[in-house]
């Protein structure tokens, strides 16, 4: 049955677990994102926080790293829109634990050019493996097609961070 205002809520248009009605906010894509964000947080714990001791901007620092060698820490804080000095925390953890490593840029000796070490990369690839498959686990509700639909909307809903920035 298509939704309408004067119709009663129906059992979909209810916060998950609390079954409290989500009213007017069943429409706004923030709170969705939100919603959704906690079944996804929770299997970040499960999969990868509490087993390697990896915090979530940890993780997702050491995988760009792995994917982009040679990045600097200011390009990190921009496409995360975290700030350097954050950043500089978190690669500082990383350092330490061994799995990132930072050089002297050769044109600026001012800049910091990150890799992963071979224990970073194979971490990298271990947790993405383990977040993929506990993310496709706890999604099981959707179909292969729908969770590939949802990554590529997700994604265009982030790409308008940078249209916005450039206006």
């Amino acid at each position: 049955m298509p939704h309408s205002p004067s119709a009663p809520p129906a059992a979909r248009e209810h916060a998950p677990l609390s079954r409290l009605a989500e009213g007017e906010l069943h429409g706004v894509l923030g709170y969705q994102i939100a919603q959704a964000s906690i079944a996804t947080n929770a299997v970040f714990d499960h999969e990868v926080g509490h087993p390697e001791t990896l915090r979530r901007l940890e993780y997702t620092v050491l995988a760009l790293v792995h994917a982009n060698p040679g990045c600097t820490a200011r390009q990190l804080a921009r496409g995360l829109a975290v700030t350097p000095p954050n950043i500089t925390v978190c690669i500082d953890r990383l350092t330490a634990r061994g799995l990132v490593l930072r050089s002297r840029g050769e044109a600026d000796a001012r800049v910091q050019h990150l890799r992963t070490t071979a224990a970073g990369g194979t971490l990298a690839r271990r947790c993405t493996q383990r977040l993929v498959a506990g993310e496709a686990s706890a999604l099981a509700a959707l179909s292969v097609a729908e969770r590939a639909m949802l990554a590529e909307l997700l994604h265009k809903v982030a790409l308008t961070r940078a249209r916005a920035a450039a206006r």
